[in-house]
């Protein structure tokens, strides 16, 4: 018997994540936003003047796609690059008056997608789903995460990832549960 994909935890995680980041795009539009700005402004509004590889490495994308987001985020007035006065070479990103607004604004957008997604779960499968996906987290980066949510109670510290023994390929296991 094949493997019925369909019938998988990760077919599902993968359809999930397809139509939240959907939903998402079409409220963000509302604010004027694509998908992937909001965690710039986001960023900045927790720790405002980072240099372009700070952010890089906050948002986990290449150095490129932040100049590319920065652009357009500066073109809207929201964000602004000052060089550095001890090294020239050194760029930060602040917010303005303009893109705090609007990083205000995502917390709505956010708090919006959230209540539709978890619509008809109550409080205690709440917790467990973001427990379940902290793990799947955990089991597939490449890296323990940085951290954890500030309301993530039942989060375990972060710890380097161990070896995990292969999984049978013979069928035993077809995910039809």
């Amino acid at each position: 018997m094949s493997f019925n994909h369909r019938k998988s935890v990760t077919y599902r995680l993968v359809q999930a994540a397809r139509v939240h980041r959907t939903r998402a795009a079409v409220h963000l539009g509302r604010i004027g936003l694509h998908p992937g700005q909001e965690a710039v402004l986001k960023a900045l509004a927790e720790r405002d003047g980072q240099s372009m590889s700070e952010l890089a490495a906050e948002l986990a994308v290449q150095p490129p796609t932040v100049t590319k987001m920065i652009s357009r985020l500066g073109a809207q007035g929201l964000l602004t690059r000052q060089t550095s006065s001890a090294d020239g070479r050194l760029a930060r990103v602040f917010l303005t008056d303009a893109g705090r607004e609007r990083a205000g604004a995502v917390d709505a957008v956010w708090k919006r997608v959230e209540k539709e997604a978890l619509s008809g779960l109550d409080e205690k499968d709440r917790k467990r789903l973001k427990k379940l996906l902290h793990q799947i987290e955990r089991n597939l980066a490449p890296t323990a995460p940085a951290g954890h949510d500030e309301d993530d109670e039942e989060a375990p510290e972060a710890e380097p990832l161990k070896a995990r023994p292969a999984l049978p390929l013979d069928g035993a296991d077809d995910g039809s549960d």
